[in-house]
């Protein structure tokens, strides 16, 4: 049990109502804010757009650049204790902020999960206690390395150091002619070239980690990706075997301790088609593969990060109900001639177990992700039925 005293909701000894700082405004930060003011906490965000879907839903609004000194200094005033919704705020922001209140994760996490340099060497290293290796690879920062590439490491997928997500700042390459005109088309940039191995299935982890070294963890996730984009998520007895589920679990607790992590932590991982279990990336926050947790579990993947935050008590999420997501892009809101059209959500959420939620963006463009629909049921039939219906509806591709 912690000895810590957590931040509970309610009117502090500064006079103040219990505030919980967010920086970053899109659909995670909205589902953060949601999940604290349930608990009763007012909350503030911080982020530059002025439509954020996270500042029109929380009680406070900054208008900023995450660098801002003025906007970090009126966030410290209002805040009691500060997030963040994604892993490309700069660190420094969250290292300012941590002079004064409460900060997770911290800035060295982050700092970490956004340098595959660093999140690889850190996944190497927590690899000699849970076995789960990050894919064999190569940092590429100068022409030497360039000329260095082992050619067992081709073919390869040659992705950015820094700044890539959802498939973005990554190309294929087959052998070294295409790795250096990559590397090149890249500007020359900080790489990682991991080479490209059988995949047969892809799965996250998300784990909640508390300031006493207690950590929780949600099942296994079973993911589907689409040009780089999660497009499927599944989760029920037996989307995965067992063995998998355990290591992979395990292997998450690992990485998390090792960083000696707060906050709600998700790893990603590939499946062999052998069974090897390989590590991918890290998210230092809640993840997209996670959102069915809102409907399907007792605790969602956001109430755990309040938890954190707070110093609440973490108890052992359960999940009561087999659950399948389908991320709805921007691309489902135009024909296949590209004229705008409305997905037909009366017709949706007409069907068994059907959870909608929009994220308040808007303007739906391709690749942009605008929702996501769960369904709940008994079992993994079920909801599989439902979401299958539901993608021919959408007209998404079956999985």
């Amino acid at each position: 049990m912690s000895t810590i005293s957590p931040l509970l909701p309610g009117v502090q000894p500064d006079g103040r109502a219990a505030t919980l700082g967010v920086l970053g405004g899109g659909q995670l930060g909205r589902m953060f804010v949601h999940a604290a003011q349930a608990l009763g906490y007012d909350t503030v965000v911080l982020d530059p757009d002025p439509s954020s879907p996270a500042g029109r839903a929380s009680h406070h609004f900054i208008q900023a650049d995450y660098q801002d000194e003025n906007a970090l200094h009126q966030l410290a005033a209002q805040a009691h204790a500060v997030t963040t919704e994604f892993e490309n705020v700069p660190a420094a922001a969250l290292a300012a902020l941590a002079r004064t209140l409460a900060v997770s994760p911290v800035a060295e996490a982050v700092a970490i999960a956004q340098d595959r340099v660093r999140e690889k060497a850190h996944f190497a290293r927590c690899a000699a206690r849970s076995g789960v290796a990050p894919a064999p690879y190569a940092v590429i920062s100068s022409e030497a390395d360039l000329a260095a590439v082992p050619v067992a490491l081709l073919p390869g997928i040659l992705k950015t150091a820094r700044l890539g997500y959802d498939g973005k700042g990554q190309a294929r390459v087959n052998n070294h002619a295409e790795l250096a005109a990559a590397w090149q088309r890249m500007g020359r940039a900080a790489c990682v070239l991991e080479q490209l191995l059988p995949l047969a299935a892809e799965c996250s982890v998300i784990v909640a980690r508390g300031r006493d070294g207690q950590v929780v963890s949600l099942p296994a996730q079973r993911n589907l990706h689409r040009s780089g984009i999660l497009a499927v998520t599944e989760v029920y007895e037996q989307n995965l075997p067992s063995k998998q589920v355990h290591q992979a679990q395990e292997a998450t607790i690992n990485i998390a301790n090792e960083l000696d992590y707060v906050g709600v932590l998700c790893v990603e991982y590939f499946v062999l088609e052998g069974g090897t279990l390989v590590v991918n990336e890290m998210a230092p926050r809640p993840h997209n593969s996670g959102h069915y947790t809102v409907d399907a579990c007792d605790q969602s993947q956001f109430d755990l990060q309040v938890r954190t935050l707070t110093g609440l008590p973490l108890v052992p999420p359960r999940q009561h109900s087999a659950a399948v997501m389908l991320n709805l892009l921007g691309d489902l809101w135009f024909d296949v001639e590209g004229a705008a059209r409305t997905p037909p959500w009366a017709d949706l959420l007409a069907l068994p177990g059907a959870h909608l939620h929009l994220y308040g963006k808007a303007q739906a463009r391709p690749g942009r992700k605008m929702g996501h629909l769960t369904f709940t049921g008994a079992d993994a039939a079920s909801v599989r039925a439902q979401a299958l219906r539901a993608a021919e509806m959408l007209g998404m591709e079956a999985f």
